[in-house]
């Protein structure tokens, strides 16, 4: 069978959101599904291992009915990831402030709010694919005063047999410098198939540095990871309480793959999961939720609240991007099962 692409209509949608969903399938029973009202989020990757049909991303109970942008599937978060403190910063000279949205804080940034545009599809070569667009300025007007330039990020998600990734470039139409940062936020299920459910889910990420945390705020410095949080090795994720910023990932490519392993689940003597990026991704928050079965490795290509960072000294990079007038910056994203 050919990989297809197709439209689906959610029933239960609100009515003040656009209820299609574009469904990637690779022609052997996996399927993507992207909802562009959602902020382009992936709410739903299932693959075929070994005769099952894994299902991988936690869906909130309350998805379809009231959705929300960042508690289901795989939200992205621009052109800040996690949180800004207050809400405030100050750049080039000028004072800027982006509602608080999580207590005091600015958090996961605006596109995951809005409704993209889909721009372009297709399949060729064993793979489906799909474009969607977030242009800040155009599709969140108030954000030409919250951000100090415009920005637009093309995201592209690309289905093929075991692997889902996605492709994201940035374009600063503005004729100013574009300060940004991307990150993503996959919900992955503690049980992908019911097979499964007896064999313990364990959690490898490579990091060998941590940013050290106050009330989930970096305060600058950066300490070598802590053997309660050292998830270089394998680790059962039963009992562990993780929502942590790691970094210092070493940057080899690994298994022949041009991306490189920011972090990787597995059920004992069954599938594993690796989270896969490109150099720009050099930041990962490992995230257990008390409240959803779930697990998230957020590959973010800056630390959270980069922007205020940025004035301080700094022992490890920040990550933030800045895109010249006109600049095009490019970054990927992928997840493998094996």
């Amino acid at each position: 069978m050919s990989c297809v692409i197709r439209r689906q209509r959610l029933p239960s949608a609100p009515p003040e959101m656009d209820p299609e969903v574009v469904v990637l399938t690779d022609g052997l029973g996996g399927e993507a599904m992207i909802w562009p009202a959602l902020g382009f989020n992936c709410i739903r990757w299932t693959t075929d291992w070994q005769g099952r049909q894994l299902d991988l991303l936690h869906q909130d109970a309350a998805l379809f009915s009231k959705p929300s942008p960042t508690r289901s599937g795989n939200p992205v978060l621009f052109p800040f990831p996690n949180r800004i403190r207050n809400g405030r910063f100050q750049w080039a000279g000028h004072s800027f402030s982006v509602p608080a949205n999580h207590g005091p804080n600015a958090i996961h940034g605006f596109a995951c709010h809005a409704r993209w545009r889909v721009v372009a599809e297709g399949t060729a070569n064993g793979e489906a694919w799909v474009t969607g667009e977030y242009h800040g300025y155009l599709d969140n007007p108030p954000t030409s005063e919250q951000w100090p330039a415009d920005h637009i990020l093309r995201l592209t998600c690309r289905l093929s047999r075991g692997r889902l990734s996605f492709d994201a470039e940035v374009l600063n139409p503005d004729p100013v410098t574009l300060p940004w940062g991307l990150g993503y936020h996959p919900y992955f299920r503690s049980v992908w198939h019911p097979s499964l459910s007896g064999q313990p889910l364990e959690i490898r990420v490579p990091a060998r540095k941590a940013w050290e945390l106050e009330e989930c705020l970096p305060t600058g410095k950066v300490s070598p990871v802590s053997p309660e949080k050292d998830l270089n090795a394998w680790r059962p994720l039963a009992g562990l309480t993780l929502d942590d910023v790691l970094t210092d990932i070493p940057r080899t490519p690994t298994n022949g793959d041009t991306l490189v392993e920011l972090g990787a689940l597995r059920h004992q003597n069954g599938p594993t999961l690796r989270v896969l990026g490109t150099e720009a991704f050099r930041h990962v928050v490992v995230y257990t939720p008390a409240d959803r079965a779930s697990v998230c490795i957020e590959p973010y290509t800056c630390v959270t609240d980069a922007i205020n960072l940025r004035s301080g000294t700094l022992s490890e990079p920040d990550g933030l991007i800045e895109s010249p007038p006109g600049g095009t910056y490019r970054a990927e994203m992928a997840w493998e099962i094996s």
